[in-house]
């Protein structure tokens, strides 16, 4: 049996930025227990602690070897800016720190001097782009409206690139702002909904590439020329890509979502001519690639089913990849289980992929159905600290574990997108309907002990299934969930609540629709027992969701389960929490089941 506290215990590292020289690499680990700053050589060697905060924090180099560090407080997501000395023990220097906003998105320019972040305190709603002067500390703010982002600064300086949300889900714009002159250059118009990702500059700033969807099912490459303002897709797949470039222009590094598994490319920045294609330590998923500045080397985290994320190096020109973290783990990662892909037609004949983690023996197995948030997300099959050790662990202990995407999850096309949208909210959770007389048709699989387990939209999910379905399931473990959509967007932070607003719908147009399709509205139903966390400071969902529906169910007889951390917010940041929350979460998965 897989220990929950060892699993929970596997640290992860991914790389943040190169130094200047390409010699090391800054590299956020939660070796302490929260996620830190480290330095390490860039082709493998001892990390070196730069950052010991009672909050987790991330950063990236400027050329001078300074850290630009981002901090919150208790998980509020209020992020504000220092800048650090890449030494153990160094005090932050505050560059923009106003505790009441958010300071999101920074990006550093090729200069050093040159800091754009996005900020809601104008009016705590919209965020504008600040473009700041590390050395002088003037600022100049451009007023874009809504929920905006920095994507990208030019090569030049001249240039910083915004990406705005639209009114509809699954839409956005990229926005030029000329920091010389003010000007704002409408990047992307377009008819119906379209998508598009952060910029990857040529290295002569006259144009640039990007992910998009414009036009397609899935994004593709596309290529932005600034003379002429105009696009040109320049690179297709039947899967969604992404791309990043080096500074130098070298190589373009273009990443496949396939399936959920990543899948690496270096192209010619200007022919799109394939090069070769990058290896991997096994069939996983990279996250936060980033090449050093001449372009020698590609540095990505790395993470599977049974691997957490550890930091990867690959040397270009050598052809050769090498391990540059191995982050403290005192669980035998051969002994884990790798999940398999399926799919289920749901009540409408749509096709359902889900990841089925099966243990051994015969069976009939319970089984934990677990949803992701988002909704427009997907789940992956990477070592999530929110889902992977409880995983292994049930496993381990005779629990078959299913992952599905149900539609509305991304990865799968525009389409599939969008088959949740707004007044289509019930038809994802008629696909954990569909997905339950799957799972009890595999002999190996006990229906009549099958559970729910979500975390934010995944934690509306649970409740829905519990209350829409109640016959299904035998128990649900929800955290940081939504109970009621309506009470959600009433409460929910001031800038969250309009981007929320094109998925879920509006209170003013589908109040009615939004009362429907909440699980508090439909309490009297549920008769499961439920294992419920949440975080005290929550801008997401606030806390009130978990403590309203706790209390109802409780009052009525309901076996419910609440527990609360003070000094969490919408994700569970901290290890003892952590631990702390899935050791119960197990042992009351464990009683009511028998």
């Amino acid at each position: 049996m897989e220990d929950l506290q060892a699993l929970l215990e596997m640290r992860q590292a991914s790389p943040l930025s190169f130094s200047h020289d390409g010699r090391l690499l800054l590299v956020g680990s939660d070796v302490p227990g929260t996620r830190q700053l480290y330095s390490v050589p860039a082709r493998g060697g001892e990390l070196r602690q730069l950052t010991s905060f009672d909050e987790p924090v991330a950063g990236q180099l400027l050329p001078d070897g300074r850290i630009l560090l981002e901090m919150d407080a208790g998980g509020n997501e209020r992020t504000q800016l220092y800048l650090l000395d890449a030494e153990p023990g160094a005090l932050p220097e505050p560059v923009v720190v106003d505790e009441r906003f958010i300071h999101a998105s920074p990006r550093l320019g090729r200069n050093g001097t040159l800091l754009a972040y996005a900020t809601n305190r104008r009016n705590g709603t919209d965020f504008d782009i600040v473009a700041h002067d590390l050395d002088t500390g003037k600022e100049q703010s451009f007023d874009l409206g809504g929920w905006c982002g920095v994507a990208a600064i030019s090569p030049d300086g001249r240039w910083i690139a915004a990406e705005r949300l639209g009114e509809r889900t699954g839409d956005s714009d990229l926005f030029l702002l000329d920091v010389a002159t003010g000007e704002v250059a409408h990047a992307t118009p377009h008819e119906g909904d379209a998508e598009y990702g952060s910029p990857a500059w040529l290295p002569d700033g006259a144009s640039f590439l990007a992910p998009t969807n414009a036009g397609r099912e899935t994004f593709a490459v596309g290529r932005y020329d600034i003379t002429s303002r105009s696009w040109d897709v320049v690179l297709e797949s039947e899967w969604d890509l992404d791309c990043t470039i080096d500074e130098a222009g070298r190589s373009l590094l273009v990443v496949g979502n396939e399936d959920g598994y990543s899948r690496l490319e270096l192209r010619d920045p200007r022919t799109l001519e394939l090069r070769e294609e990058v290896p991997l330590p096994g069939r996983g998923v990279i996250d936060h690639p980033t090449f050093s500045k001449d372009g020698a080397l590609l540095a990505f985290a790395f993470s599977s089913s049974t691997e957490p994320f550890d930091v990867y190096v690959y040397d270009l020109d050598a052809r050769e990849l090498g391990r540059v973290t191995t982050s403290p783990r005192g669980v035998d990662t051969a002994a884990l289980v790798e999940p398999e892909l399926y799919r289920f037609a749901s009540f409408d004949g749509e096709s359902i992929p889900v990841f089925l983690f099966k243990p051994e023996g015969d069976g009939p197995f319970p089984v934990v159905v677990m949803v992701h948030g988002g909704p427009e997300a997907q789940w992956r099959p990477w070592f999530h600290s929110s889902f992977a050790p409880l995983t292994q662990h049930l496993v381990s202990r005779g629990y078959a574990v299913a992952a599905p995407n149900v539609r509305g999850s991304t990865g799968y096309g525009k389409r599939f997108e969008h088959l949740d949208d707004v007044r289509l909210r019930l038809d994802s959770v008629r696909d954990l309907a569909a997905l339950h007389a799957w799972l009890a048709a595999q002999p190996e699989i006990d229906g009549s002990r099958a559970v729910l387990y979500g975390r934010s939209y995944g934690g509306y999910m649970v409740l829905a299934g519990l209350a829409f379905q109640p016959e299904l399931w035998a128990a649900g473990i929800e955290m940081v969930g939504i109970s009621s959509l309506v009470t959600f967007l009433e409460n929910t932070s001031d800038y969250r609540r309009a981007a929320r607003e094109r998925e879920y719908g509006s209170l003013t147009h589908d109040h009615g629709f939004l009362v429907e399709a909440s699980p508090m509205t439909h309490i009297d139903a549920i008769r499961a027992p439920l294992f419920i966390q949440h975080g005290e400071n929550d801008p997401r969902v606030p806390v009130g969701e978990s403590r309203h529906i706790a209390r109802v169910l409780t009052e009525k007889g309901i076996r419910c389960e609440l527990v609360i951390y003070d000094d969490e917010g919408h994700m569970i940041e901290k290890l003892p929490n952590r631990i702390d929350c899935f050791t119960r979460a197990a042992a009351f998965l464990d009683e009511v089941l028998g």
